[in-house]
C-alpha cells in the first residue's frame, strides 16, 4: 500500500481528529462498522502507548516490531542485526527499540518490496546509521533510483530473482515474487527458524486491505497462498494488523480469498439479461452507463453474500468486501474469461 509523505502524516491528523471529535459526532455521520470481532481483540499485543510500539520474540533472534498497524521484523545474527523492512510509522523508534532487545548493531536493512508505507522510515534510519546497507530486488532498487525519494533511499546492493543472505548465524532465502507490486514482491524464508516474511499479502484475523491488498497482479495473488502453504515455517509476517500469523490462519485467509472468487465467478455465470435490458431502456446509447449497472450489481451481490458468511469470522469484512469483489470481477471477466 503506497501514501506519499505528505498524505501518511494527512492521514494520521486526520484520524487523530476523528478520533477526538468521535463523541460530537452523531450516529448518521459516518458510516455504521461492525466492531473490532472480540476473537480478534484478543489476540493483539498489548502496545504503550507511551511507547508507541512492541517488540515481540517469535523464535530464538527473530523478533517483531508493531505499532498497531504496522510490522517490522529483525534478526540477531552475532555479526550485527538484518532488518526488515522499516514503516515510517514507527521508523523513529526502531533503532531504540533493537537496542533495547540486542546489543548488536543494525547493519542491514532488507527492503520486501517498494511502497512507502513499509520502507518510508529507511532514509531516517540510515541518517542514524550511515554506513548502513541497504539490500533489495532489482526491481524495486530500479523504481526507487527513478522515484529520488530520500526517504527510500536506493538500495546499496541488489541481487535478480533470487538471493541467500548469509551473516553470522543468520541464513534467509528471498525469492522474487509478483502477488502484490509489478516491480516485484520479496519472499523471504528462515528456514531454520521455520519463520516466513511474506509482506502484503494477508493479515492474520482480518481480511486483506482494500483491492485484496492493492494486488497488481490476481493471478499470481491466488496461487501465493499454495505457495505459501507448501512453505515448512512455524509462523508468519504479513506486515500488518500486530499479530503474526499461523499455518490455521493462511488457510483461513485462503478460504476467504477462494470463497470471494468462486462467488463472483458464479455470479457471472448468471443471467444478466433481463437487467442489462432494463439498463438499455434508461440510458440508451451510453454503454458505459449500461456497463457500470451490471458490474456495480454483481460486486454488490457478491459483496453481500460474502458478508453473510464472513463478518463475525474476519475484521473488515463488512468494509473491503465489495472492493475485493470488484478486483475478483476484474480478473474473472477479463483475465480468465467464460469458461
Amino acid at each position: 500500500m503506497t501514501y506519499s509523505g505528505r498524505t501518511l502524516a494527512a492521514l494520521i491528523l486526520l484520524f487523530g481528529l476523528l478520533r477526538g471529535t468521535a463523541r460530537a459526532q452523531t450516529s448518521d455521520t459516518l458510516p455504521d462498522c461492525v466492531p473490532l470481532l472480540p476473537q480478534i481483540k484478543a489476540k493483539m499485543p498489548h502496545i504503550d502507548s507511551k511507547k508507541g510500539y512492541v517488540v515481540q520474540q517469535l523464535k530464538p533472534d527473530v523478533y517483531m516490531i508493531t505499532e498497531g498497524a504496522y510490522e517490522s521484523a529483525f534478526v540477531t545474527t552475532g555479526k550485527g542485526v538484518v532488518l526488515f523492512d522499516a514503516p515510517p510509522s514507527f521508523a523513529q523508534h526502531i533503532v531504540q527499540a533493537v537496542a533495547e532487545t540486542t546489543a548488536e548493531p543494525i547493519v542491514q536493512l532488507v527492503y520486501s518490496h517498494l511502497h512507502v508505507d513499509h520502507i518510508g522510515g529507511a532514509g531516517l534510519i540510515q541518517k542514524q546509521i550511515p554506513n548502513l546497507e541497504i539490500l533489495a530486488e532489482e526491481g524495486t532498487a530500479e523504481f526507487l533510483r527513478e522515484m529520488d525519494d530520500p526517504h527510500r533511499p536506493v538500495p546499496t546492493r541488489t541481487f535478480k530473482h533470487h538471493y541467500t543472505l548469509k551473516l553470522g548465524s543468520l541464513t534467509a532465502e528471498m525469492t522474487l515474487g509478483h502477488w502484490h507490486t509489478p516491480e516485484g514482491d520479496l519472499l523471504i524464508s528462515i528456514p531454520d527458524k521455520k519463520v516466513v516474511i511474506a509482506i502484503d499479502a494477508f493479515s492474520s484475523g482480518a481480511t486483506p486491505f482494500m483491492n485484496f491488498d492493492l494486488t497488481m497482479n490476481m493471478h499470481e495473488y491466488l496461487s501465493f497462498f499454495d505457495q505459501l502453504g507448501a512453505m515448512d515455517f512455524d509462523v508468519i509476517v504479513p506486515g500488518h494488523h500486530s499479530t503474526p500469523a499461523t499455518r490455521e490462519g493462511l488457510g483461513i485467509a485462503k478460504s476467504y480469498v477462494t470463497d470471494v472468487y468462486k462467488t463472483i465467478t458464479r455470479i457471472l455465470a448468471e443471467d444478466h439479461q433481463a437487467l442489462k435490458t432494463r439498463a438499455i431502456q434508461k440510458y440508451g446509447e451510453n454503454s458505459w452507463a449500461v456497463a457500470s449497472v451490471l458490474i456495480n450489481t454483481e460486486v454488490n451481490q457478491c459483496a453481500e453474500e460474502v458478508k453473510s458468511r464472513w463478518i463475525n469470522r474476519l475484521e473488515g469484512v463488512d468494509i473491503w468486501a465489495s472492493s475485493h469483489c470488484h478486483t475478483a470481477l476484474v480478473y474473472a471477466e477479463w483475465d480468465v474469461g467464460p469458461r
